[in-house]
């Protein structure tokens, strides 16, 4: 055999030995508990032949435990880029095969590689954790390397999309990254993320606490709000994250991708002119609205299972991506919380961030009451909503379709903090309060009997509970009939789709947190 076979034979045993991960017994034990290996997830996720894989051969420096004996090529992180519907991605995606998935110093800096080219081409960085955390026999210069993994996350954020699947265990500094990304994603019963584990909780506080508990994809979807969205397995997590993608652009100066549609966007729906009750305390779903103005009738929600009083996601209008905040009167009359006012929040700045229009649909009652909110700081996290709403510079509709009451009317995109485009439904109230709270404070002293206090409500009712006061003010810009939604609001998308607006110049505002 020439010197030059066996230099190409060489490579080519090292390129095999490289994508062997833990071995075979170890991929057998992955593939039983129902999960797809890391280099199985990179080729499900991206377009076939895409993916272009590098430091393949990488190897970890470390001598102490005997470490130094056990060097696979790789060191059980799979780096490279490749493409989602032809469009340029980064990925990362962690072995738990090799060494329990932990970080090295080495694939640290595999992660930074890319994440340093991402932020040069403009390409998103989705990430495939799983992974035990920090490599405990590389001490410091494991938590150096997540360390500097998140001081770029920070930097890329706002600048290009950063998602995050977690297939397995995040446990630890292992979480921060993912929490400093844009959406997340989590597999129901293979996946769990949490700071401490069930161990030490019991340890500390003596609660007893499952892992799935404790951090599982329901917990977090459901209960923490850390994670956007669950999915069944392997393969409908990685699907969910092609669609995504599909709704956003690749960095903060495109726009996103436009998908042709045949669904015309002068199409009336009759339905909804019966879709708000006559019965202004009786529930309605806000989803019937926003898949009737939808194209082809599609949502795509995120967050579906927190704070469903809103709902957030993306449509398309016209084949051009929509942001969607909505309040559900259907869940707790549509109520401004904690949790809701959080949840849109982060969603409005991502839209503001990635130039994706925002459509707001209201129907809220006002704040929630009671010492649980107030304590756990309703002011400050509903100020959150009202600053993202404020601060977004990308073009905003806002459709009152009942109630808008109070602070909360403020709140939700009025035209007093920059909404562009504001149209109400004939069944809108626009009011500081509702009708009997309303009557209660400002003639208490003239109602004796109920008799005389349903006068009064009637007569609010005539004067306020409507959206006639508010048009005169030029407050509501016009009021139409649902039937013709989606008309008027393509119409005002594309009336504001050139929209150019700069906030006054400064380092950054203190949105409080």
């Amino acid at each position: 055999m020439s010197s030059l076979e066996e230099k190409y034979r060489l490579f080519e045993e090292k390129n095999k030995a490289a994508e062997i991960g833990g071995g075979e017994a170890r991929v057998k034990k992955h593939h039983a508990a129902g999960k797809k290996t890391a280099r199985e997830r990179v080729q499900t996720l991206l377009d076939e032949g895409s993916f272009v894989e590098m430091d393949k051969l990488v190897k970890h420096h470390n001598h102490d435990f005997n470490m130094f004996e056990n060097r696979p090529a790789g060191d059980g992180f799979i780096t490279g880029y490749g493409k989602i519907d032809g469009r340029l991605v980064y990925v990362f995606a962690q072995d738990f095969t090799v060494f329990g998935g932990s970080l090295s110093r080495s694939n640290a800096d595999k992660i930074i590689k890319i994440q340093d080219l991402a932020m040069k081409m403009g390409a998103p960085v989705i990430g495939l954790n799983d992974s035990g955390g920090a490599r405990i026999q590389e001490g410091v210069r494991s938590l150096a390397g997540y360390a500097d993994i998140f001081y770029r996350n920070v930097m890329a954020s706002g600048v290009i999309p950063q998602i995050s699947a977690i297939l397995g265990p995040s446990a630890g500094g292992a979480v921060y990254s993912p929490a400093l990304t844009d959406f997340i994603l989590m597999v129901k019963e293979t996946s769990y993320m949490f700071v401490t584990g069930p161990d030490v909780i019991k340890s500390v506080t003596h609660e007893n606490v499952t892992k799935e508990e404790l951090g599982g994809a329901l917990t977090h979807n459901s209960k923490s709000g850390v994670a956007h969205f669950m999915a069944d397995d392997d393969d409908q997590a990685l699907m969910m994250i092609r669609e995504l993608f599909s709704f956003i652009p690749s960095n903060n100066m495109e726009d996103p991708p436009e998908v042709p549609t045949m669904d015309s966007p002068d199409r009336v729906d009759e339905n909804l002119q019966k879709i708000v009750p006559a019965d202004p305390n009786k529930p309605y779903d806000i989803k019937e609205i926003i898949h009737s103005v939808a194209d082809d009738n599609y949502f795509f929600e995120i967050m579906p299972h927190y704070a469903q009083n809103i709902v957030i996601g993306y449509v398309r209008m016209n084949g051009k991506t929509v942001g969607i905040v909505a309040n559900q009167p259907a869940v707790l009359a549509g109520v401004l919380d904690i949790n809701a006012s959080v949840k849109a929040a982060r969603f409005v700045r991502f839209c503001d961030a990635f130039n994706i229009p925002i459509v707001t649909f209201e129907d809220v009652p006002g704040f929630l009451p009671g010492t649980v909110q107030e304590y756990g700081g309703i002011i400050k996290h509903g100020a959150k909503l009202l600053y993202a709403f404020s601060e977004a510079t990308v073009p905003k509709i806002t459709l009152v379709t009942r109630k808008a009451y109070g602070g909360a009317y403020c709140v939700m995109s009025s035209k007093h903090i920059g909404s562009d485009v504001n149209f109400a439904y004939p069944t809108a109230e626009i009011a500081v309060m509702g009708p009997d709270g309303a009557v209660n404070i400002l003639f208490k002293s003239k109602i004796e009997k109920e008799e005389d206090k349903k006068e009064y409500v009637d007569e609010y009712k005539k004067n306020f509970a409507n959206p006639y006061r508010a048009a005169t003010f030029g407050y509501i810009d016009e009021i139409i009939l649902p039937r013709d939604t989606r008309r008027k609001l393509i119409q005002a998308l594309e009336m504001t789709q050139n929209k150019s607006l700069s906030n006054p110049a400064k380092k950054h505002g203190n949105i409080p947190l």
